[in-house]
């Protein structure tokens, strides 16, 4: 069989751009999934698409289905034949129904009986046939935001859908969609090559486009703009600033990507870089150009859609329509001067936190007194601490914030430099919102730290007692995000504190507001968002398992633990311990005996029992120094050289003897065994 590869395009009005890259995915993995449903061979699908097209180009797809097994079960023997054995009605209704006679049936047993069953081989459908259900099952599939429709009939789709290319090599495929035929019509780009693009073959899509000036191409398209991004920020002295998030929808709205290198006032460089950083990408999708040092030049490249004749009126227009924009925020900036950091807390008395919880100015109270203590834990200045967290809301009353809410923090920072507060405290203020997203750094800065902690101590204990605590996908006050950032500035900063006492003195804290949260709930609450978290890093489950349940204070010796446990599971002796310490928990559950708090030396009688008493006593010693120390992977390495002792106590020794003097000495040996073992961890988790 010669397999060809074929191509379908959707053509449409400008797709939404933040669900392009999505549904072009979803419509590729569509078609190769129900290719693959149906048996039919294919190669590898691409998802191509550009502002005006969704399209799939499939390679080496085979012309037919292979045979097709066919099975028909009929009618059990009780009910197929009478007592004579001859066919009944049912039986021969299936017979028809199958085609053939009822003396041609096959028999077969299942779980129920003997019964009837037809089977054959079919030769398999040709692929050609198959395609309009694939079509159809790949667009229904589509995860379209919000469908619309378009003319005077029932259809709906993300845009309006104008012409629909479906080729199987050479040859067009009759398939229909939204009222469309199929044809090679495919269209270029919409200033440059309006006419329709007649396309020869599958093969040749991407070639044609592009001579129509379409790169269809995702891949092709972003690296053509990153390369004239980055030609034309070198040529004005500097280096663009590309992201990801910035970079995707310069992809989605273009089809034949120009760069058009830009220039604003220097003027505007005294307003915070960040806000207009954030006007050139979030409004206009610029790209800044920065400086060695990472500073904002007075330059920027545009992405034009358009090769034009005239680059300059172009440029003119991108400087003009971003000079407006900037003004503002210099405007903004330059009045939030005038007021001042620190008078701009006076509104925040007015400004409701949360209705059970009081002010932002309560809140801002709470987090300074909490900073206070934590300061002085770590080794930071409590008195910056404290000053830092009166700062840190007050930007949320300025002008730049109220026009750039993402700028929280940052803009705090340039008033606190302004009026001449502290370096520390002023990047405090801005370190305090890290990490801001999934994949931020933590807070740098030790004062940065004690902030960032103090403010999601607040958060999760005010939510969780306002009955705020997340349920499925709703978390209105993004507490799973506020305990993981608490949970990651403590492990990745190594600080070593006591985070039921923290969380207990910021539940305290709200006790003026009439409402209160259950310490041990937030506890189990940050430890569920670090499963994840380690999940992420390789950690295993039963690992974290095995730490988790000791309930370790402080989450950077629950990180100590971790690493060790890591290193204990690769011993040879880890399994079998392991497996040990869960028999052991098993035997002590059961026990139908008040056990002793340690064992009487004169009980010990077996040569067995009294090994693994000698051999538990030397490495409780042993241990209790490793542990003190908390060089857990000493201390269970200590342990593992227990292993030998106990399995020759569980080979030689019945624990369960008739004298009960006996099997409580013997118990209280276990109990201890089992309190060495479990020092760092519960190491029975490591056991399947």
């Amino acid at each position: 069989m010669n397999s060809k590869s074929l191509l379908l395009e959707l053509g449409t009005e400008e797709l939404p751009v933040k669900a392009l890259p999505a549904l072009a995915e979803a419509f590729a993995a569509g078609i190769a999934g129900g290719l693959a449903r149906r048996g039919i061979a294919h190669g590898t699908a691409r998802a191509l698409h550009s502002p005006r097209r969704l399209a799939v180009h499939v390679a080496a797809v085979a012309p037919q289905q292979p045979a097709q097994q066919i099975e028909l079960l009929g009618p059990y023997l009780n009910v197929a034949l009478d007592a004579q054995g001859a066919p009944t009605r049912a039986l021969e209704g299936f017979a028809a129904k199958a085609g053939v006679a009822w003396t041609s049936l096959e028999r077969v047993r299942d779980a129920k009986g003997e019964r009837f069953a037809y089977r054959a081989q079919q030769p398999g459908a040709a692929t050609v046939d198959l395609l309009q259900a694939v079509l159809d099952e790949a667009l229904a599939a589509l995860p379209i935001p919000k469908p619309m429709r378009w003319g005077a009939h029932a259809y709906a789709f993300a845009r309006p859908v104008h012409w629909l290319v479906a080729l199987y090599g050479e040859a067009v495929v009759p398939l229909r969609a939204f009222g469309l035929e199929a044809g090679r019509a495919s269209r270029g780009h919409r200033f440059h090559h309006p006419q329709a693009v007649v396309i020869a073959q599958a093969d040749a899509y991407v070639a044609a486009l592009e001579a129509a000036q379409v790169l269809v191409d995702p891949h092709a398209r972003q690296a053509r703009i990153v390369a004239e991004v980055e030609a034309a920020a070198r040529a004005a002295g500097g280096e663009a600033r590309i992201t990801e998030d910035n970079l995707t929808q310069v992809l989605c709205l273009t089809e034949w990507p120009v760069a058009v290198a830009c220039t604003f006032e220097p003027a505007f460089l005294q307003v915070p870089q960040e806000a207009l950083v954030a006007t050139m990408e979030a409004n206009q999708k610029f790209f800044p150009v920065l400086d060695a040092q990472g500073r904002l030049t007075a330059h920027f490249i545009g992405i034009a859609n358009i090769a034009s004749r005239d680059p300059g009126e172009i440029r003119r227009g991108y400087e003009r329509v971003i000079r407006p924009r900037f003004a503002d925020a210099k405007f903004f900036f330059d009045e939030d001067l005038k007021q001042g950091l620190a008078a701009m807390g006076a509104g925040l008395a007015s400004v409701t936190y949360q209705a059970k919880l009081g002010s932002l100015a309560d809140k801002v109270a709470r987090v300074a007194a909490l900073a206070e203590t934590i300061a002085a834990q770590v080794g930071a200045d409590p008195a910056q601490a404290r000053r830092a967290a009166q700062l840190a809301k007050n930007d949320l009353q300025s002008r730049l914030v109220g026009e750039f809410p993402e700028l929280q923090g940052i803009a705090g920072r340039y008033y606190a430099q302004r009026a001449g507060e502290a370096d520390a405290v002023a990047l405090a203020i801005d370190e305090a919102y890290r990490p801001r997203f999934a994949g931020d750094d933590i807070a740098a800065s030790p004062l940065g730290k004690v902030l960032a902690i103090a403010e999601r101590l607040d958060t999760l204990a005010g939510g969780f007692a306002a009955g705020l605590k997340p349920t499925g996908n709703k978390d209105p006050f993004a507490l799973r995000r506020a305990a993981l950032g608490l949970a990651r500035t403590l492990i990745e900063s190594g600080l070593d504190l006591d985070l039921p006492a923290l969380l207990a003195q910021a539940n305290t804290a709200l006790a003026a507001t009439g409402v209160q949260a259950d310490a041990a709930e937030l506890y189990d609450f940050i430890l569920e968002r670090l499963r994840g978290y380690y999940a992420e890093r390789g950690v295993p489950a039963a690992h974290f398992n095995a730490v988790a349940e000791r309930r370790p204070a402080s989450l950077y010796d629950l990180d100590r633990r971790l690493d060790a446990i890591g290193v204990f599971a690769q011993l040879p002796e880890a399994a079998a311990l392991a497996a040990a310490n869960k028999r052991i928990g098993n035997i002590l559950r059961k026990a139908d005996i008040a056990i002793p708090a340690a064992e009487d030396p004169a009980l010990l009688v077996e040569p067995a029992e009294r090994a693994l008493a000698e051999a538990v006593e030397a490495a409780l010693g042993a241990c209790a120094q490793a542990l003190a120390a908390r060089d857990y992977v000493a201390a269970l390495t200590r342990l593992a050289a227990l292993r030998p002792q106990v399995d020759a106590f569980f080979d030689a020794v019945m624990v369960n003897a008739d004298d009960p003097a006996l099997r409580a000495n013997r118990l209280a040996l276990l109990q201890r065994l089992a309190q060495a073992l479990g020092g760092v961890a519960a190491i029975e988790q490591l056991s399947a």
